[in-house]
């Protein structure tokens, strides 16, 4: 115990050093616990893009190809589906409800996507969270109505009421635009931090109007155009739409319903499970989340070496104070065992100064990254897995501090101070 007062004393006597030594390792640790807070809440995160569906369904491919156009609006399906078809699982008695997806359309190089009133009474994100509308409603009977994601409102500075024109195709240029049926904004999403923000939402009718008078991926001309008057109407029930999701009555039926989709006879469909897709997509980006991680690690190994060259350095200029411990009966063990415990206590220092600095930093950017990213980072103790890593911190700069101990051990000796008998 007197020899870790004594190190702490030696510390205050160098305190400016000392705080800044140990300030680099409380930055370099609060960076390594916000790497694998953020690691972790993103892994948790983009597992709950959506949550609460049990089924995708769309034309058969790939399940990560899916996933993406249908949740991440990335790419493109490589087929439609009949609504026939979705209409007959819709009205399964296994399934609770159903949310049809049609894409294909852009507004300035956002998604835009069709579908019913089901989808903001049943889509769920993050943790079994609804859809709420910050300002306005859904869209209701009239087909050009279009309820907008809280990104593209915002970086588009589009208001309730405002006139908007729809782009055939995803390109974020379209030379072929919708002009004749523009839509009316009607309601704005709150925050959501998924893709949901950079959505453009419209009924399926609405989808049908803009495409009604359309053959061939080609609009009519003259005497064949259909104005949005005309358009409103006409039946406007889709022929064809992109995918659905499904909410089942029991998550028992899911592998039965799951099995049946894929072997339905009236067109090749796939269904798959959210959970396991977005799993097998997040293990193909596996590599970028070790490679941050190995980042934050070397930055507390410079933050460790930093302390261990600021204890070298100070080795020559105390000489004269190890000089007088060993005049009073310190033997070089102790002098060795100084230095190992002035590691220990800078790292430890560091260490309870990184986890307020991380508690601080979660407190006051919290609800930004929430609304923002869809990031929540919780004010919990830390995980079994981040003491390790600190118990990993401290026994490296122990490990570290040996290295000027054993350094120390042996000028005490040439110094000539050592006990002869």
């Amino acid at each position: 115990m007197y020899l870790l007062r004594l190190a702490l004393a030696s510390l205050a006597n160098r305190r400016f050093t000392a705080f800044l030594t140990a300030f680099a390792i409380a930055l370099s640790v609060c960076l390594l616990l916000a790497v694998e807070r953020v690691r972790t809440e993103a892994r948790a995160s983009f597992a709950s893009t959506i949550s609460g569906t049990d089924l995708i369904v769309g034309a058969r491919s790939g399940s990560v190809n899916l996933l993406l156009y249908s949740v991440f609006r990335i790419g493109n399906a490589t087929n439609n589906i009949r609504w026939d078809s979705f209409e007959h699982f819709a009205n399964s008695k296994q399934v609770k409800w159903a949310i049809p997806i049609s894409l294909g359309d852009s507004h300035r190089g956002y998604r835009v996507m069709g579908t019913n009133e089901s989808y903001f009474e049943h889509y769920q994100y993050g943790r079994q969270q609804h859809l709420e509308m910050a300002d306005g409603r859904p869209f209701a009977t009239d087909p050009f109505e279009v309820v907008l994601g809280a990104e593209v409102a915002d970086a588009l500075h589009y208001k309730l009421g405002d006139k908007l024109v729809l782009a055939h195709g995803v390109a974020t240029v379209s030379l072929v635009k919708h002009d004749d049926k523009p839509f009316t904004v009607v309601g704005i999403l709150k925050r959501t931090g998924t893709p949901v923000d950079r959505t453009l939402h419209i009924s399926l009718g609405g989808m049908e109007a803009i495409h009604i008078d359309w053959h061939n991926g080609v609009p009519a001309q003259g005497a064949g155009r259909i104005s949005a008057d005309q358009a409103r109407n006409m039946d406007l029930t889709p022929t064809a739409i992109t995918a659905f999701m499904l909410g089942l009555n029991s998550k028992i039926a899911t592998f039965a319903v799951q099995r049946e989709i894929n072997e339905f006879r009236g067109e090749p469909m796939l269904a798959i499970l959210p959970g396991v897709a977005l799993q097998e997509l997040w293990s193909l980006m596996g590599t970028a989340e070790k490679a941050l991680f190995v980042i934050s690690l070397f930055v507390v190994l410079t933050g460790l070496i930093g302390m261990l060259t600021a204890i070298l350095t100070s080795l020559n200029e105390r000489r004269r104070e190890m000089a007088i411990l060993r005049s009073v009966g310190a033997r070089p063990w102790h002098i060795a065992s100084l230095l190992v415990l002035e590691a220990f206590a800078l790292a430890l220092g560091g260490s309870v100064c990184g986890l307020a600095l991380l508690y601080i930093g979660i407190a006051s950017a919290q609800g930004y990254v929430q609304a923002n990213y869809g990031l929540y980072l919780p004010l919990s103790l830390p995980s079994t897995y981040e003491w390790t890593l600190l118990t990993g911190i401290l026994g490296a700069a122990v490990l570290m501090g040996t290295v000027p101990a054993w350094r120390a051990y042996r000028q005490s000796l040439a110094d000539g101070l050592s006990i002869r008998l």
